[in-house]
């Protein structure tokens, strides 16, 4: 992560999603079929820089992984892109041991 890249914790997230914010996960798939943020869509590290067109730039984005290295080096990407982006520290890890409920499967298309 550089010194530059915004990070927030599983608290503002979980603030952040309750008004609908854009939550994407930069891990692979058998990762967020085991387990994820519960309206976050996957779109893996690979193939984030190929897939910016499918966010909105008008929008903040919150970028999780499993534990926030991922996701750091992709809000840099996004944040290089022109999108208010935000690294999730601890990741889908930090969340479930908050307590916060995780879906598993594939309930958004990638």
């Amino acid at each position: 992560m550089s010194q530059t890249t915004p990070e927030i914790d599983v608290e503002r997230l979980a603030r952040a999603r309750s008004d609908g914010a854009t939550v994407v996960d930069v891990r692979e798939p058998g990762e967020y079929v085991a387990g994820h943020v519960p309206g976050s869509t996957l779109v893996p590290m690979g193939q984030l820089a190929s897939r910016l067109d499918e966010l909105d730039k008008t929008r903040p984005v919150h970028v999780v992984c499993a534990s926030g290295n991922r996701s750091a080096a992709m809000t840099d990407l996004l944040r290089a892109s022109g999108f208010d982006a935000y690294s999730v520290a601890g990741g889908t890890t930090a969340w479930a041991r908050s307590g916060r409920p995780v879906e598993t499967g594939t309930s958004r298309p990638n």
